[in-house]
């Protein structure tokens, strides 16, 4: 699983037919500061409803998508699985909110 933050969303006007009515999503991984990592973002399939700025879970893993979307007929590899209220780390508590 990665930390991620949503940065959009992605509207189509023609998608495969296994993910209609399924909201995309433009993500970004970050680290435990909230910083972004790399260059590249994501697109993912949103399953818990995230919005634009909310720290995320990511599981980037075809079997992983598989298994949550009941079929193995999405052309998917990264889906949203969570979203993130806080972090703690080393008994140091930060709110994501």
């Amino acid at each position: 699983m990665i930390l991620a933050k949503v940065k959009g969303n992605l509207v189509s006007t023609q998608k495969n037919s296994y993910l209609i009515g399924h909201k995309l999503l433009l993500v970004h991984p970050i680290d435990l500061n909230n910083n972004y990592i790399g260059i590249n973002d994501v697109v993912a399939i949103d399953v818990v409803d995230a919005g634009i700025g909310d720290t995320v879970l990511l599981v980037q893993e075809g079997k992983a998508v598989q298994q949550i979307l009941g079929h193995k007929n999405s052309p998917v590899h990264s889906i949203v699985v969570a979203v993130v209220d806080s972090i703690e780390v080393n008994s140091s508590h930060t709110s994501k909110k």
